[in-house]
């Protein structure tokens, strides 16, 4: 039967989960803030070079991401239903083809890697820093995929705080390694400050999680075989995740381009305008953590009627958060780019299209919350068919229309038309969506037994 918990209590267990990832994603940011100063001082062309390749790289990490869902949210299931040798099992699998699939990764990346400048057409001046860059990263691609499936298992089986702690890590390690080599190699010595941090952070989850917990020890002598069904359920929640991802990130490509006729002013400032606007939606990520988390327990221990109830409220005070900062960030942001980077034209761009940005947060807040907790559900493809819906017809088509007239002003104005659409979208979704219930049959003849 069903627990029956107190408001007060619901609202106790989200904070208790997401406040851990919360931190964790701020901690994040501002290693990309410190980052961003690093390279910014080196001048508009430096930082043009990672702007231009970022969404290439934010494409390979968004394929990562879907590996690590389609087995993680089985995990937060067998948990929920106390099956820890069966989440073992699944971890066992997750690890393997991750492994496979991440070295897939990397050996496209290197084929790309050298003509991936010209084809984004970025100015001839910073091809070489953007080829460098995006070597490393995808050099250390398999890393980075280990590192978010283990630290994806170790949240979806309850444990929030070490994936925090060894993430913050990685922050500091990441300014360290930073400080150390962009001095040498400049954009060359961030991708490698960075690449460094994620290969010693994901070498110290991997134990953890695969040795160091006692429900997730793959160490265990469980007679664990090869099971079709968890790498179809993992390829039946992953695949619509990566497709969205491969679109949106495709899209966010396709952005680009239209951007980078602008010049390296205009592909500065819009690359530090989203590092700015991403201390904002951090927290929902956050949030939509613990969702993903809490929902699939509850989905697991078959209490339906619960993993609504959570989704909700993570939905509600993601929001709330997101707005907060949206508001703190569209009155300091001015001070933030004084930061971020020397070059006042920058600047003065970077704030004008970042406060256009800010005043879609709370709808972008519901569409990053909601997304998380409906795949808790196993909830993936309808979301993912209303994102890529929005994003490749509101913001391309409007971007397409506004980019000519008003600049990358008009590219901004269509990104929060575009945020708007998706956050109702998802909302209408999140109130909506049968996965939570979908067992409801299953769930009464459990409580009348």
């Amino acid at each position: 039967m069903e627990q029956v918990l107190s408001l007060k209590q619901q609202i106790a267990n989200v904070w208790k989960l997401s406040v851990p990832a919360i931190l964790t994603q701020i901690s994040s940011i501002v290693m990309q803030y410190i980052d961003s100063a690093m390279v910014g001082n080196l001048g508009e062309e430096a930082s043009a070079a990672i702007g231009l390749i970022s969404t290439s790289t934010w494409l390979l990490g968004g394929l990562v991401s879907a590996v690590s869902v389609g087995f993680s949210v089985q995990v937060a299931h067998a948990f929920g239903a106390n099956k820890f040798k069966e989440g073992r099992n699944i971890l066992r699998h997750g690890l393997i083809t991750a492994i496979i699939f991440s070295l897939i990764l990397m050996i496209i990346g290197l084929v790309i890697c050298e003509p991936l400048p010209m084809w984004l057409k970025g100015d001839k001046s910073i091809w070489q820093d953007a080829t460098y860059y995006f070597l490393v990263f995808v050099i250390t691609l398999p890393f980075m995929q280990l590192n978010s499936l283990t630290s994806s298992v170790l949240q979806c089986s309850g444990n929030m705080i070490v994936p925090s702690l060894l993430n913050t890590l990685m922050c500091l390690l990441d300014v360290v390694f930073n400080a150390i080599f962009i001095p040498k190699y400049g954009v060359l010595g961030a991708g490698i400050g960075t690449g460094l941090a994620t290969t010693v952070v994901s070498i110290i989850m991997i134990i953890v999680c695969c040795f160091g917990s006692k429900k997730l020890s793959i160490i265990n002598k469980d007679h664990c075989k090869f099971d079709k069904i968890i790498l179809s359920k993992a390829l039946k929640i992953g695949t619509p995740v990566g497709l969205e991802q491969v679109a949106m990130c495709g899209a966010m490509v396709v952005s680009t381009m239209i951007v980078a006729p602008l010049g390296n002013v205009s592909i500065a400032a819009h690359s530090f305008a989203i590092t700015a606007e991403s201390l904002c939606y951090m927290p929902g990520y956050g949030m939509a953590a613990a969702a993903t988390t809490l929902v699939g327990q509850q989905i697991g221990a078959k209490h339906f009627k619960m993993a609504k109830k959570y989704a909700n409220i993570s939905v509600i005070f993601g929001t709330i958060l997101m707005s907060l900062m949206a508001i703190i960030m569209f009155i300091l942001c001015p001070f933030v780019f004084k930061i971020l980077t020397p070059v006042e034209e920058v600047r003065t761009l970077a704030t004008t299209i970042l406060r256009i940005g800010l005043i879609a947060e709370p709808l972008y807040a519901v569409s990053i919350v909601a997304s998380g907790a409906l795949r808790g559900a196993e909830d993936t493809l309808v979301p993912s068919i209303l994102n890529l819906t929005s994003i490749w017809i509101v913001r391309i088509g409007l971007s397409i229309i506004l980019v000519g007239s008003l600049g990358l002003i008009g590219v901004w104005i269509a990104m929060a038309s575009e945020l708007s659409v998706r956050g109702i979208l998802l909302l209408i979704r999140q109130q909506t969506s049968k996965y939570y219930f979908k067992n409801a049959k299953n769930e009464t003849l459990i409580e009348e037994e």
